[in-house]
């Protein structure tokens, strides 16, 4: 077998990506939050963008203030600085024995001056405690020993966020070299603590803590609690009253005072802020039509800095790598300002196809909802799929039946005996409609539900309702019903 080298040419095509595809498909895929982020950290970082003041500016106005600033940067700093003269006397009416009677005190006098060393506003600001601190401030309000902080102190690092113990107390007394007995003193004490419940290694040691607190230890609901929490899941009364020998009224009444009870007591100190949606787009219904507007509220107009621009376009000696790094930059700048332009425009038309398609569900409703995917859209704008899904990942629109994803108008189809398929999320509603009807006493089943469905003229599966109705995290029937 002979080895040899050899050169040969050969054509091949290949998907080159650009700068500016790149920056495209990046900002095309970003929700309105993520977009500002990214123009807030280009603003910070690249010189040569700017954020216009106002939409409309006078050109010759900026130009002159261009040449007025590459002047006054010319010019020796000394020569441009004045002397600064205190003019101001003091006037001779003041009659300062007046004064000095009325502001002489014999006390402290307290002076404030606000300086650059003074603490700002944001210093006042209230932050919300963490449930941590707030079990800490309150085991060293009981003026515990040394070795009872410091196991305290690992029992408290040790939970998780809806207050539960993750580690046995084998290893809490491992870890802090106490003895097995203080460890599950400590924690008794801290079991005590405010949220009731805290400190528990299970649901049901949770509860029972909470019910001594109470103080209605050694009745039926610790017995339920203690013995028949899985019948209590599953809102399985009868077994519950067969087992204690107690009637279903008894039962119910011990039940009630359960569900009053706190599961997760450390819910209270989450640190999870809500996160409010913005639309990016919103569409009004004037008269007979609707009319599609995009979001540009708190969108900073950007333009790239005229400074670079005329220090480069009027034949300054610049040196070759300044000359390359201000037109990189100002090459950047303008790769996003594109960008952000295309970006707005390919939603626009996103969105005018979705209105198109599905005109009777913003009439109407949801109920009114049509099947529909991507494919339709992107053969509708003459765009590839992959670029209509981008479009839609994390975008909002507020509508008169209210905000939704744009993802949310593309669903699979449901066949109905007669007529044209239905929406998955017009079945959804429908399925919802029909649990919200029902008798909380005799809730409907799958089965049932898939019936009258059938009835309604929708082809549909007991297995796809309860699917559905996952989806929408709705409880089985035997959780549902009520006593």
């Amino acid at each position: 077998m002979v080895l040899e080298l050899r050169q040969q040419l050969k054509l091949s095509q290949q998907l080159v990506m650009t700068p500016q595809l790149q920056m495209a498909i990046k900002l095309l895929q970003l929700s309105r939050l993520e977009l500002m982020d990214t123009i807030r950290q280009e603003l910070e970082e690249n010189p040569a963008l700017e954020e216009q003041e106002s939409a409309v500016e006078d050109e010759s106005a900026v130009e002159n203030q261009t040449a007025e600033l590459s002047e006054t940067v010319d010019k020796d700093f000394a020569s441009s600085t004045k002397e600064v003269i205190i003019e101001e006397r003091i006037p001779d009416e003041t009659d300062w024995n007046n004064y000095i009677n009325e502001y002489n005190s014999t006390g402290k006098i307290y002076l404030e001056i606000e300086g650059k060393d003074s603490p700002k506003f944001e210093s006042f600001i209230a932050q919300k405690e963490s449930l941590n601190k707030h079990l800490l401030w309150q085991l060293l309000m009981t003026s515990p020993t040394e070795e009872q902080e410091r196991i305290g102190s690992f029992i408290i690092g040790n939970l998780n966020k809806d207050g539960y113990l993750d580690v046995s107390v084998e290893e809490i007394a491992a870890e802090s070299g106490s003895e097995r007995e203080k460890v599950e003193h400590v924690l008794a004490l801290v079991q005590t603590f405010d949220p009731i419940g805290v400190g528990a290694r299970s649901l049901s040691e949770c509860l029972l803590i909470q019910v001594r607190h109470l103080g209605i230890s050694d009745t039926r609901v610790t017995e339920i609690i203690t013995n028949h929490l899985k019948f209590l899941e599953n809102k399985n009364y009868k077994a519950i009253s067969r087992a204690l020998k107690a009637s279903i009224e008894d039962v119910v009444c011990a039940v009630k005072i359960i569900k009053c009870l706190e599961p997760k007591p450390g819910r209270e100190f989450s640190g999870e802020e809500p996160q409010y949606i913005t639309p990016d787009i919103f569409v009004h219904k004037m008269e007979d039509n609707f009319v599609i507007m995009l979001n540009d509220d708190g969108m900073p107009k950007l333009r790239v800095n005229t400074f670079f621009k005329n220090t480069i376009s009027r034949g300054k000696k610049i040196s070759g790598s300044t000359k390359e790094y201000l037109q990189e930059k100002m090459r950047s700048a303008a790769w996003l300002i594109r960008s952000i332009h295309q970006r707005q425009k390919t939603i626009y038309k996103v969105m005018e196809s979705i209105m198109g398609f599905q005109r009777d569900f913003f009439e109407n409703g949801i109920a009114h909802l049509k099947p529909m995917v991507l494919k339709d859209v992107a053969e509708d704008i003459d765009m590839h799929e992959s670029t209509v899904s981008r479009v839609t990942t994390n975008k909002y629109v507020y509508t008169p039946q209210g905000i939704f994803e744009l993802k949310y108008f593309f669903n699979s189809s449901i066949n109905r005996f007669h007529g044209e398929a239905i929406a998955s999320a017009s079945v959804q509603e429908k399925i919802k409609k029909i649990i919200e009807s029902e008798d909380p006493k005799k809730p409907f089943s799958d089965d049932r539900i898939s019936k009258f469905l059938k009835e309604s003229n929708i082809d549909i599966a007991r297995r796809t309702v309860a699917k559905y109705r996952e989806i929408m995290r709705i409880l089985p029937s035997n959780k549902r019903r009520q006593f």
